[in-house]
């Protein structure tokens, strides 16, 4: 069953005011996008009832946010003084062993990531101590609501509500984001997010990042960061953040494809009943092959702020790549590193891990196929 009421952006701005008390969302570049998502969702969606009210929510609690951090900067403009350093953006598929090498790398005293409690709730609450102790209650709870609605998620993500997370879902709030066709049905959305200049909502990348230094002064670390999103980025991620070299992670596609494919399944199923496994197969397959066909090129250009691994690799010898890694960034690995590495890899054996069954049929892809299209990257990474 769908509804048939419609997300309407003029009300869901007019919620996020009467929600804070603010009436400031700066630069308006941000509506295109948001207008963008908004008839994607209407239009192609299919939300459920719940699917909707989610959303709604969602919308409104991300446009919110760009309000508080507009009355941030008003109030406190000192926040647009600090000085972000980004060593490196993690990318690659996903389903390519991007989570552990981020989380491994995170570990090193060295670095620092962006942690799932604070991309949820990156603004302190009012009358919060530094400790953030309402923000990281809030977000247990809402990891406790991620789970009952998808239950089989944890086999396919595991999640850690203050370990690291994936910094796309600070970029959500600019509505610029892979988190948005990743979790609906918006092929709409997809097609005009490869086209768009994200410039503007890199920008604002850094502004969140910004927040969260100003939050915690003593964290001058450089941000090690990761999301398949930013593969759809790559040239304005360099160009913005000129200290930073993108770590491709690699993994055939044959595997990646329809491994994603099972994971945005499972995702979509909470906004709406009607998750098709052939549409969201084929999509991501061409999404993917576009995706990497664009990565090729941005690599050729600048080879020098590249960093390749791979998925045996970072699989099998985990605390060898991950100082190598944090070699070629720059950050040589002392012991320091190696006891942070293995202390890392001993909790992470300890997280709960499921397991998956599916096939390539499953989503409307054959085998032969994906390595026939995928074959221009396959033959030069793998």
């Amino acid at each position: 069953m769908t509804v048939t009421t419609k997300l309407d952006v003029a009300e869901l701005l007019d919620k996020a005011r009467a929600k804070t008390g603010l009436t400031d969302f700066g630069d308006d570049w941000f509506r295109e996008p948001l207008d963008v998502l908004v008839r994607g969702l209407n239009t192609e969606a299919a939300l459920s009832p719940l699917g909707f009210e989610l959303t709604k929510h969602r919308l409104t609690a991300l446009l919110s946010d760009r309000l508080r951090l507009r009355e941030l900067q008003r109030v406190d403009p000192s926040v647009l003084d600090v000085d972000v350093r980004v060593a490196a953006e993690i990318c690659g598929l996903p389903r390519t062993g991007s989570t552990l090498l981020h989380r491994l790398l995170s570990a090193s005293p060295q670095v620092t990531s962006t942690l799932s409690w604070e991309v949820a709730y990156p603004l302190p609450f009012p009358g919060e101590s530094p400790e953030a102790e309402k923000r990281k209650h809030r977000a247990r709870e809402r990891m406790q609501v991620f789970a009952q609605l998808s239950p089989d998620f944890g086999d396919l993500h595991t999640v850690v509500w203050d370990g690291p997370e994936e910094d796309v879902l600070l970029l959500d709030r600019t509505f610029v984001s892979m988190s948005f066709d990743s979790f609906y049905w918006v092929p709409s959305y997809g097609d005009w997010l490869r086209s768009a200049d994200q410039r503007p909502a890199y920008r604002e990348l850094r502004e969140w990042l910004q927040v969260l230094q100003w939050q915690n002064p003593g964290r001058s670390q450089p941000w090690v960061l990761k999301s398949p999103h930013h593969l759809t980025a790559v040239d304005t991620v360099l160009d913005e953040f000129p200290t930073c070299k993108i770590v491709m992670t690699h993994r055939s596609p044959v595997n990646a494809v329809p491994s994603y494919a099972s994971m945005v399944r499972a995702m979509t199923s909470q906004y709406s009943d009607n998750a098709d496994p052939v549409l969201i197969g084929r999509y991501w397959s061409r999404r993917f092959a576009k995706t990497l066909q664009d990565f090729t090129s941005a690599r050729a250009a600048r080879p020098d702020r590249f960093v390749d691994v791979r998925f045996a690799d970072t699989v099998g010898k985990p605390v060898e790549v991950a100082r190598q890694v944090l070699d070629q960034l720059g950050l040589p690995a002392g012991p320091a590193d190696d006891a942070a590495f293995e202390a890392y890899l001993d909790r992470n054996r300890t997280e709960r891990h499921g397991s998956h069954s599916y096939t390539p049929e499953d989503f409307g892809l054959a085998e032969d196929q994906l390595r026939r299209d995928f074959a221009f990257y396959s033959e030069v990474y793998l």
